[in-house]
């Protein structure tokens, strides 16, 4: 067993907070053993037209996990983590990475723009990032 298996994800959030009743039905719906997958978390956001973060919110709120992040940085058995370093090839996906840093970090929501502008899969840019050394930040279900 995990350390942070029985995690309150609940504390990260003032006792008044009360997630949206529409999301919580719907990530009770879709979770399995208490772990909601982000593409399933990204399901929800485009049903509802809600902000991800109110997803994050719920999924905090009801103690449950986030799992199986796009970008592969968590929710994967048994290491965590699935993403590997790998530097692009296209010099203009590298520079599309360099000129979104700021202090050495790209936010999340930033990959996922990237690599909707170059049609590619959400990993490749991730994977690109660790090999430059650049940290991917804020989350936009708030998982990190």
């Amino acid at each position: 067993m995990s350390s942070t298996e029985n995690k309150k994800f609940s504390k990260k959030h003032e006792s008044n907070v009360k997630p949206n009743p529409l999301i919580t039905e719907k990530v009770l719906k879709y979770a399995v053993d208490r772990k909601l997958p982000c593409f399933v978390a990204f399901k929800i956001v485009k049903e509802l037209q809600v902000a991800p973060a109110e997803v994050g919110r719920a999924v905090d709120l009801l103690d449950f996990r986030l799992a199986k992040c796009q970008l592969g940085l968590y929710g994967y058995q048994p290491k965590k983590r699935k993403v590997k370093p790998k530097m692009p090839e296209d010099q203009n996906l590298k520079k599309a990475i360099a000129d979104a840093v700021v202090d050495g970090r790209v936010e999340c929501k930033k990959v996922w723009e990237i690599a909707d502008l170059f049609n590619i899969h959400k990993m490749k840019v991730s994977c690109a990032c660790e090999a430059m050394k650049i940290k991917i930040i804020k989350c936009q279900l708030g998982a990190f």
